[in-house]
């Protein structure tokens, strides 16, 4: 019988994993309520910190980069022997990346040449005073 459920544990760990773009194996160790691990992965060594109710999970992870990773998912495990082997589906995101060029600066509006003049414009690309940009505009 444990036979059985290993192969089916190793069968549906491998079919699950057959679709996956990143693949890694880990350890992890309980510590109160949060379990500690590391790993190795296809982007390299890991560790982290995860937590879980019932069979969804939240963790954090930083890899050798430095890249900090944010982990949700829900799965399965079943005992074999001491240890436990399971299945699981997740989604991660990119919480921080050190490497990552900073975001492109805004384009600033174009400003008049020192005694040039600014022409405002309202949607319809028609020219608006300057009194009714600031206020001021007399009623005549």
């Amino acid at each position: 019988m444990r036979k059985q459920t290993l192969r089916l544990a190793t069968a549906t760990l491998l079919l699950a994993l057959a679709g996956c773009s990143s693949v890694g194996v880990g350890v992890g160790i309980p510590v109160g309520p949060f379990s500690v691990g590391v790993g190795m992965g296809s982007g390299g060594p890991s560790v982290g910190v995860g937590t879980g109710v019932g069979p969804v999970g939240v963790g954090v992870g930083v890899g050798s980069g430095g890249r900090v990773l944010g982990h949700a998912g829900v799965g399965v495990a079943a005992p074999v022997g001491p240890a436990s082997v399971g299945v699981g589906v997740g989604r991660s995101t990119v919480l921080h990346d050190p490497n990552a060029r900073p975001p492109a600066a805004p384009v600033p509006e174009s400003v008049p040449a020192p005694g040039g003049v600014q022409e405002w414009q309202d949607s319809q690309g028609r020219a608006v005073p300057d009194c009714q940009v600031y206020g001021g505009c007399s009623l005549h």
